[in-house]
């Protein structure tokens, strides 16, 4: 099979499109035809050396597919499933069966792709993590990006006031997607244009220090990207970082969201598999638009 390998860490130029052997799904796993998936941040990070991975590694864990063979109760050959799968960037994946779910009718490859990380993690930060409520305000900070945008959505559904931060040329972008107001992060004073937020939720790892004078005392802050800044404690500001955790009930609930057009995923690519440099490229720029996506 095709599949996109690194054999060392490094710039774009590390990620080579090669054929492979297919892998075997064992006892419980289920192989999956991949159609579609998406960038990650962490995909670039692993990529550059900047966190620890066994090499030679195929990177990537959102996959849209079909079922090629399944060793699993739940999952037959043919079925539209989407979710983690290990080493993604390639045309067949493994995964669990506590991993993956059915793709609801009306969801496209590449937007059930874009789902997995970014709105698990959107969703995690907010409410596990964030106990956003109804009748509080949030700051969603990167709120342009793959997983800030769907936070915007989540956070007005729930009936949040929403704050959102980003570049000029994403204002309307993100005030369409129910932000009632917008900061530009390279212009506007955020100490001055926010004040008494109940939860900030950092999506891109800038400025938090200044993030954190925006919030209450005894009000939260979820980061993902950074470190929680220093002084929170001091501040009584309950900081936290979130690493993801798979919840497999919470995406097939987010995914039927997207597949009701409750929920928007904004895709600022989509790109063939052999364009995966560019895709690299384009994710650590930060500039993107919501999600990249990879077909296959």
């Amino acid at each position: 099979m095709r599949a996109v390998v690194i054999h060392e860490t490094g710039g774009v130029d590390v990620l080579r499109l090669e054929e492979v052997e297919r892998p075997v799904p064992g006892e419980g796993e289920v192989l999956v035809r991949v159609q579609a998936a998406s960038v990650n941040p962490i995909d670039w990070k692993l990529r550059r050396g900047l966190m620890p991975k066994r090499l030679p590694a195929i990177l990537g864990s959102d996959a849209s597919g079909v079922v090629e063979v399944s060793n699993a109760e739940g999952f037959g050959e043919g079925e539209e499933v989407f979710g983690f799968a290990g080493g993604a960037y390639a045309e067949l994946a493994l995964a669990g069966p506590a991993t993956i779910v059915h793709k609801p009718g009306g969801l496209s490859d590449a937007q059930a792709a874009a789902l997995p990380v970014a709105a698990l993690t959107a969703w995690q930060a907010l409410f596990d993590r964030g106990g956003l409520t109804h009748d509080q305000t949030a700051l969603v900070a990167g709120a342009a990006g793959g997983v800030g945008h769907l936070a915007v959505q989540f956070a007005k559904q729930a009936g949040a006031r929403v704050i959102a931060t980003g570049s000029e040329r994403n204002r309307e972008f993100v005030l369409g997607l129910g932000a009632e107001r917008f900061i530009d992060y390279t212009s506007d004073d955020l100490a001055t244009a926010a004040s008494d937020v109940d939860l900030v939720f950092d999506a891109v790892g800038h400025d938090t220090q200044k993030l954190l004078q925006v919030i209450r005392p005894g009000g939260r802050m979820v980061v993902i990207a950074s470190a929680p800044p220093e002084g929170a404690a001091e501040r009584d500001v309950d900081a936290q970082l979130l690493v993801m955790s798979p919840d497999s009930a919470r995406l097939e609930h987010l995914a039927q969201l997207v597949a009701d057009e409750v929920i928007r995923v904004e895709i600022d690519q989509v790109m063939p598999l052999a364009d995966v440099q560019r895709a690299h490229a384009l994710s650590e720029s930060g500039h993107a638009r919501g999600k990249i996506v990879l077909t296959v």
